[in-house]
């Protein structure tokens, strides 16, 4: 059993949380307040494209975006010295990408449900934006933020075809969990992959519970 895998795993799913979670919340909040429908509308099938797409599509994407001859690739590459493709950055790439989604669309739906009676009291008692999302929408909508940050969490250490296309299947670099699963039936470690399908599972039901306890939480 890769026990490498299972630390590569966590560590990028930590990392692609901690950008999944602000990115999701920035976009949630930005499209939930936006006036114009059609913009909206938009935006919001830009941004949940992800999660309707195949995720080698993803991977593909991503390959023709990042790839050390194409336009961001070769930039990082020539300017910044980061090469993305076949590294552990692809994993968190890859994470972030798929993840986001579910992160977006939770905080937008928590967002939403926030009465806006109570942000135009609190901008007649002459409180700023940034106090007023700090002090009352976030507080309502956080049970709806934290469900979206445990899946997008789940989802970004569950991740498989987008990053076997950009990341590669690489021991020790950039072989996650899933990754180590379908390495271990091809070669016929059966029960390397039943550990593996374990560990995953374990995770990904820990991630349900706590949703339905933020959820619990919420209604009570």
């Amino acid at each position: 059993m890769d026990s490498q895998a299972i630390w590569i795993s966590l560590r990028t799913a930590l990392c692609s949380i901690a950008i999944t979670f602000f990115l999701g919340l920035f976009a949630g909040h930005l499209v939930a307040r936006a006036r114009n429908e059609k913009l909206k509308l938009f935006w919001d099938g830009l941004l949940t494209l992800p999660m309707v797409l195949p995720p080698t599509v993803a991977g593909f994407f991503l390959l023709y975006l990042f790839g050390v001859k194409r336009p961001i690739g070769k930039f990082l590459l020539e300017f910044l010295g980061v090469r993305i493709v076949f590294t552990w950055y692809a994993t968190v790439l890859a994470a972030v990408v798929i993840s986001f989604p579910l992160m977006y669309r939770s905080a937008r739906a928590a967002f939403e449900q926030v009465d806006v009676n109570l942000i135009y009291a609190a901008r007649t008692l002459g409180m700023s934006e940034w106090a007023i999302f700090w002090k009352i929408t976030m507080p309502l909508a956080l049970p709806g933020v934290m469900s979206g940050g445990i899946l997008s969490f789940a989802r970004g250490i569950g991740e498989f075809g987008a990053t076997a296309m950009i990341a590669g299947n690489i021991i020790g670099v950039t072989r996650t969990l899933p990754l180590a699963v379908y390495s271990a039936v091809a070669g016929g470690h059966m029960e390397d992959a039943y550990r593996y399908v374990l560990i995953l599972a374990g995770i990904a039901f820990l991630a349900i519970i706590g949703m339905n306890a933020v959820l619990i939480k919420r209604r009570r």
